[in-house]
């Protein structure tokens, strides 16, 4: 289970669940500021799986940081990885929910079976996440296992970015 521990306001934020901003360091996700609503509100099974979800799209995040930062343009003040969530936050929720449950029974999801479960979800839905959305090139989107290399097209057909 998450464990929830209060840390100073000030801090970077990654999250927000329950009315709640949250950032993962270190496998641990911290609350940002005083929750508002009686703790055993953030003890509920939906309340718990809400959290094992935002913490798995962490890993996910993570293990793909290199590509994600080469992949996506930044929106605005943002981040590669903020907009990457923000494109496929909906979509990711839907593949992570079974291993959600298992996590709030107490099981230990690993990285691979997050990655296994995103994949599966892709290969449902291959238009739905997106892993390359660069300005000038065309959306990529992942349609079975994360590709070792991603190729970025320009609409125009002309120069091709390998990201390896």
């Amino acid at each position: 289970m998450a464990t929830i521990r209060q840390v100073g306001i000030g801090r970077k934020a990654s999250g927000t669940i329950d009315g709640i901003t949250y950032v993962t360091r270190n496998g641990v996700t911290y609350a940002r500021s005083t929750p508002i609503m009686p703790a055993r509100m953030f003890k509920t099974p939906s309340a718990l799986k809400r959290q094992a979800i935002f913490k798995m799209v962490q890993m996910h995040l993570r293990y793909h940081q290199h590509t994600i930062k080469q992949t996506f343009t930044p929106k605005g003040n943002g981040n590669p990885y903020n907009r990457y969530h923000a494109e496929n936050g909906k979509h990711l929720t839907c593949a992570l929910a079974p291993l959600a449950e298992r996590w709030v029974a107490g099981d230990v999801i690993t990285i691979s079976e997050v990655e296994a479960a995103i994949s599966a979800y892709a290969t449902e839905h291959p238009d739905a996440i997106k892993i390359a959305m660069k300005s000038g090139f065309e959306n990529v989107f992942l349609t079975g296992a994360w590709p070792d290399t991603i190729t970025l097209h320009t609409p125009g057909g002309g120069s091709t970015v390998i990201v390896a």
